[in-house]
């Protein structure tokens, strides 16, 4: 297991504007919804709806939202979210990943590849670049948990296969099929995450220069802010100038 510095990627972070809070919640009400219809709506014997749930949480989202997203689930007029994945390529040749939950998949797919195209990239076949990534689970705790030295020997201890320390926090990488019992195990050392969920992990990151990062970054800030787009990967990474330069 190697603990490093976390990567500069995609980890740029919005600031909590109502406008932000209310598109976020609106997201994280979608998962759980879905994750409701798609098995028992109970947290305790629906795994997926379990970690929608928490991550809510984390995102201090109300609890009469969180039961009112299970709700829905059950109801007569509730949407047909469909789970889509879009591949392609940003400016630099990287790697962008988009999952999305959408009642119209024409308009999604019109949106994302119109999103590429504006900003220097090009949408590709499924599995295009799914190659270049990871499916695994990703626990997150603030800085405020511990040094890179704890965090490191809670995961080794939970059956963790990877952590990456900075300044703003920490990353802990496990397996697909481990992260539940990891994430149970971490939560009894180092309290509850910030947030646990499946992510699609780099295998390699690309570095880009300023002028190439700069619309790298325009593209995925436009991706998220697609109300149908739940999460964007990238295998982006900015180095301590390119950073600098952007603002970073």
């Amino acid at each position: 297991m190697a603990g490093h510095s976390h990567a500069k990627n995609i980890m740029h972070r919005k600031g909590k504007s109502d406008a932000v809070r209310s598109k976020v919640f609106s997201k994280l009400a979608r998962e759980i919804t879905v994750a409701a219809k798609l098995g028992v709506p109970d947290p305790a014997f629906n795994a997926r709806l379990r970690l929608a749930v928490t991550n809510a949480r984390s995102q201090s989202m109300p609890k009469d939202n969180i039961e009112r997203a299970i709700k829905k689930a059950s109801g007569a007029d509730s949407e047909n979210y469909e789970e889509i994945r879009y591949e392609g390529y940003g400016p630099g040749g990287v790697a962008v990943i988009v999952e999305a939950l959408t009642d119209n998949r024409n308009r999604t797919a019109s949106n994302v590849r119109s999103t590429f195209s504006k900003n220097g990239g090009a949408l590709g076949e499924t599995n295009s670049v799914g190659f270049m990534f990871d499916r695994v689970g990703e626990i997150v705790y603030p800085a405020s948990v511990g040094d890179a030295d704890k965090v490191m020997e809670a995961a080794i201890e939970a059956g963790a296969d990877d952590v990456e320390s900075d300044e703003d926090g920490h990353w802990i990488y496990t397996s697909f099929e481990s992260m539940n019992e990891v994430s149970a195990a971490l939560e009894k050392t180092l309290g509850e995450a910030e947030s646990t969920k499946f992510i699609f992990k780099p295998q390699n990151n690309v570095p880009v220069d300023a002028e190439k990062g700069e619309t790298l970054l325009k593209l995925i800030s436009i991706l998220e802010d697609d109300d149908d787009v739940q999460n964007v990967y990238s295998n982006f990474e900015m180095d301590d100038e390119t950073a600098a330069k952007l603002g970073g």
